[in-house]
């Protein structure tokens, strides 16, 4: 598969998996898997991490503006649930922060291969099931101590390691603290804004010290292809999520993480 193919491939990956509660990680080890694609390199993972950034960025705007208005210390008027809706972003932003600092080693030097990405794929899966079917599923995200908030933030701790899915613990999370299901996505989308951020500020540090040619035609495909589908990706998983619940994704993690262990 040529560069070209590759990027777009990737960057649609990146772009419908990074907010799907479905892992990632174990999608993008189909296309080597299928045609033994090589990886674009580290500046390519930046751009498609922009990409999905740019996306979040977009859909919640309104949201973005009101919460940067809501803490602006000298505004003379603000929304009350825009402040707790960021302050609440800032706490449960803080747990992986602090695991990224004091557990990056671990995580690097942890073997995450195909089979250890399919069983955690099945076993997040599962808690997402338990946690939809079993979940009071009635809160909104203003309804919750920061006690609970700090919880989630905990939680997303586990999306550090492959096969877990970011989306799919957060919104784990939440649906187990009572949030309603769009209430958990949102909250996890909004979520991946500063964790995203911070994933682009490790992989910058890390492009600083390495050496790779650089070609800027599938950097920019890789961005704009991700960011699109990612943009539609929330768009219409947020329009339709009380509709179609969490079986669905759930079913789907299982087979996919059955497929990667048949073909290991």
């Amino acid at each position: 598969m040529n560069d070209i193919l590759l990027s777009i491939l990737l960057g649609i990956i990146q772009g419908l998996t990074e907010f799907l509660p479905i892992s990632s990680s174990a999608h993008l080890l189909f296309p080597s898997l299928l045609f033994g694609a090589q990886d674009l390199g580290l500046s390519f993972d930046i751009a498609v991490h922009g990409g999905t950034l740019l996306a979040v960025l977009m859909y919640f705007k309104s949201d973005l503006s009101l919460m940067l208005q809501a803490l602006n210390p000298f505004a003379k008027s603000y929304n009350e649930n825009s402040r707790q809706l960021a302050l609440y972003l800032l706490i449960a932003t803080f747990p992986i922060i602090v695991f990224g600092f004091i557990g990056s080693n671990f995580i690097e030097n942890r073997n995450f291969g195909v089979v250890s990405i399919a069983y955690a794929n099945l076993f997040f899966a599962g808690v997402l099931l338990l946690a939809f079917k079993f979940g009071s599923a009635s809160k909104t995200i203003y309804e919750v101590s920061v006690l609970t908030v700090l919880l989630i933030g905990i939680f997303q701790v586990f999306a550090l390691m492959p096969g877990a899915s970011r989306s799919g613990v957060v919104i784990t999370a939440a649906l187990i603290a009572g949030l309603n299901l769009k209430e958990s996505s949102r909250f996890a989308f909004l979520l991946s804004i500063p964790t995203i951020l911070g994933a682009l500020v490790f992989l910058l540090i890390d492009s600083a010290n390495s050496i790779e040619a650089v070609n800027y035609l599938i950097l920019l495909i890789g961005f704009c292809v991700s960011a699109i589908f990612a943009f539609y990706t929330i768009k219409i998983f947020l329009t339709f999520v009380e509709k179609i619940g969490m079986y669905p994704f759930v079913v789907y993690r299982l087979i996919l993480g059955i497929i990667l262990l048949s073909i290991v």
